[in-house]
């Protein structure tokens, strides 16, 4: 898996940057310098504790946040500001309560002011793709917490970006429903064939969805470790019981352990 994704052309590049807020008590740092490539098509998860600046990392690579030091570049070019080579999946689905689903989806569509009859195919097709074909005109709060993921995975999408940020998409999610969302994004993302950034406290799930794992330190973060996944894709709920599998998330997990209790 490692050879392949390293033939493949850099989408993020993350050189030297690092990430220092300014607030009345002081400077609190919140990143150390970080250094990683993200090739095109590939699928990687960052892991951490809570408060290593994974979010921060996420939105600075969205142009939400500036660094403090270092460059971010996306698709060869400098991030500077808000960009639209992104589509970005938060912990909680942040769909308008009056707007219809298939609404919602199109909100990037309007925003950017693109043509609406071009993309209207689009977001049907992405709704149909996810299974929410007959929810179109279904507002949030009549559909499932797994289905209102799926939209707004659906509107993360909608524009057509090369590049799709997820922070923490299927926490707020109850177990059940959060593995049948990782066999879905795993199955969506190989269809689409973007590329994924994707955030989790979660080991297993790191594995399971992962081309690689980046596990970052406790704050101010920093990349501690890089593991490759070699699990065949594609990937059902069989492979938690695979010895690979569970060899690396015990891997990991103690790595984990070891990086954030000072061991």
């Amino acid at each position: 898996m490692a050879q392949a994704t390293e033939t493949r052309r850099p989408v993020i590049e993350i050189k030297g940057v690092s990430k220092t807020y300014r607030t009345r008590d002081g400077e609190v740092p919140s990143l150390r310098p970080l250094d990683f490539t993200i090739s095109d098509g590939e699928f990687v998860v960052v892991v951490g504790p809570s408060g290593c600046g994974k979010t921060t990392l996420l939105k600075m690579i969205a142009g939400l946040l500036p660094p403090s030091e270092g460059e971010i570049r996306v698709e060869g070019k400098a991030i500077t500001k808000p960009h639209g080579g992104v589509g970005i999946v938060f912990q909680t689905a942040m769909l308008l309560p009056w707007r219809s689903v298939f609404r919602n989806v199109m909100m990037p569509v309007e925003v950017k002011g693109l043509p609406r009859k071009d993309y209207e195919k689009r977001a049907t097709a992405l709704l149909k793709m996810v299974g929410l074909e007959g929810f179109e005109n279904k507002y949030p709060w009549q559909l499932s917490g797994g289905m209102q993921q799926r939209a707004s995975i659906c509107r993360a999408l909608v524009h057509d970006p090369k590049i799709v940020l997820m922070d923490e998409p299927f926490g707020a999610l109850d177990a059940m429903t959060r593995e049948r969302m990782n066999v879905e994004l795993q199955r969506i993302q190989r269809e689409t064939k973007k590329t994924v950034l994707l955030i989790t406290h979660s080991i297993p799930e790191a594995v399971f969805l992962a081309d690689r794992v980046l596990v970052m330190s406790e704050r101010p973060g920093t990349i501690a470790a890089v593991y490759d996944v070699p699990l065949k894709r594609p990937r059902s709920l069989d492979v938690l019981a695979d010895p690979v599998f569970v060899e690396l998330t015990q891997k990991i997990r103690k790595h984990f352990n070891a990086t954030t209790t000072g061991a």
